[in-house]
This record gives structure tokens, C-alpha cells and sequence, in this order.
């Protein structure tokens, strides 16, 4: 997965915006100012994504060396993904859907019905 494939695919969901808030290298994308991806634009080798606490020590034990506690984050709730490690891109973006799903899902009612408004459009 190269890095435009990974912005295209986070960009293009509903209420999703993408900056630059930590330096000129994060890209950062977020739903409704709540963060689910971020990653290095210079030297895209990783990915953090947020992940259920359960699934995410799964996937740190199945993919041990290629998902990782999520660097700079919250150990509990973020995984680092390694790109281009031989995880397939599909299985990246699954991940990625569910991050987007998972802070969506945490989302104040207001915030969600503002959201469905914006993907009905």
C-alpha cells in the first residue's frame, strides 16, 4: 500500500477531513474532529489506527512484529500497522474501516445525526 492509496481511502468517507496539526509530516484524518488514522507522509511505513482493546491485542499476537501498541498513542485503544510488510491491502483498509467505525460509534447523537445528514447528501 503506497500512500496515496491510504489517503484515498480515508479521505473518502463520510465526514472526513485530513491536516496537518502535529508538524508538516503527520497526516492526520479525523470524522466529526475525532481522530481514527494518522501516518507519516515523508516515510510512509506505518500507520496508527485506532482499534477495540480486545481486537487490537489479537492482532498484535497474530501479526506479531507487523502490529504493534500504537506509537505516541494510547497503548490500549491504537495500533501500529506496518505497511508493505506482507499484511495485504485489504486487510489494511478493513482495519482502517473499523477505526473509522469505532470512533463514529463514540460519537455524541448530535455529532452522528449531523453525520448521517452529510452522507444522505
Amino acid at each position: 500500500m503506497n500512500i496515496e492509496d491510504f489517503r484515498d481511502h480515508c479521505i473518502q468517507k463520510p465526514g472526513v477531513t485530513e491536516s496537518f496539526p502535529f508538524d508538516n509530516d503527520t497526516l492526520v484524518f479525523k470524522v466529526m474532529d475525532k481522530m481514527f488514522a494518522l501516518c507519516n507522509i515523508e516515510n510512509f511505513e506505518s500507520a496508527n489506527l485506532k482499534c477495540d482493546p480486545n481486537l487490537a491485542t489479537k492482532l498484535r499476537e497474530e501479526y506479531d512484529g507487523h502490529v504493534l501498541p500504537g506509537y505516541h498513542m494510547n497503548k490500549k485503544h491504537w495500533n501500529t500497522v506496518k505497511v508493505n510488510t506482507g499484511i495485504p491491502d485489504n486487510k489494511i483498509k478493513h482495519w482502517i474501516n473499523h477505526s473509522y467505525e469505532l470512533v463514529v460509534s463514540k460519537l455524541p447523537k448530535k455529532q452522528k445525526e449531523e453525520l448521517k445528514r452529510r452522507t444522505v447528501k
